[in-house]
């Protein structure tokens, strides 16, 4: 198993797995509630530099040359810019889009926006790699606080996340869903 750092080739892997992570959080960083055309967003603008989705903020998982997990990541003083283009193309498609998306990440905190690993590999520490690779990212670049949240209906990510030292600081609603945010300190 490797660690490494994401290359947009990996789209018709990690997209999938990212996707199962958020729910329904991808139709609304896409502007639709058909899956298939969320996926095919995603992936669009998971080869692109530049914002939220994109391979330059997702560490992969490798088994036996496969993607089988992946953490997304970015610093939340850079979401504003990470979604401009996200809400560009809204606005464009659409006619119109909001001016921002809810709030997931905190200005001073290095944000794990999802995390996933493949059904087949669950269970295997696969997790628990990806959250030690994105905490020690975020060491590198000099961060002192992380931060995710996780939706109240998945214990055990959850679960996962609390065993990391992780802790609840507050509850959100996004996208008509319940998510605790959770943080640590590095």
């Amino acid at each position: 198993m490797i660690i490494r750092p994401s290359v947009p080739e990996d789209a018709g892997t990690v997209i999938p797995l990212l996707y199962s992570a958020i729910g329904s959080i991808a139709f609304l960083l896409t502007g639709t509630s058909e899956p298939e055309t969320a996926l095919s967003a995603m992936k669009e603008w998971y080869q692109r530099s530049g914002n939220r989705l994109s391979y330059a903020n997702v560490l992969v998982a490798e088994n036996e040359g496969k993607p089988v997990g992946a953490a997304l990541f970015y610093h939340g003083s850079q979401i504003a810019e990470l979604d401009r283009p996200l809400l560009e193309r809204l606005a464009a498609k659409n006619g119109s889009a909001p001016s921002s998306f809810p709030v997931e990440a905190k200005k001073n905190e290095f944000y794990l926006d999802s995390l996933a690993v493949s059904p087949e590999c669950q269970g295997r520490g696969i997790g628990s790699l990806l959250m030690k690779a994105f905490e020690a990212e975020g060491k590198r670049r000099g961060y002192e606080r992380v931060a995710l949240i996780v939706s109240s209906d998945k214990p055990r990510a959850k679960k996962l996340y609390s065993d990391q030292g992780y802790a609840v600081d507050e509850q959100l609603e996004i996208a008509g869903a319940s998510y605790d945010h959770m943080v640590k300190q590095l």
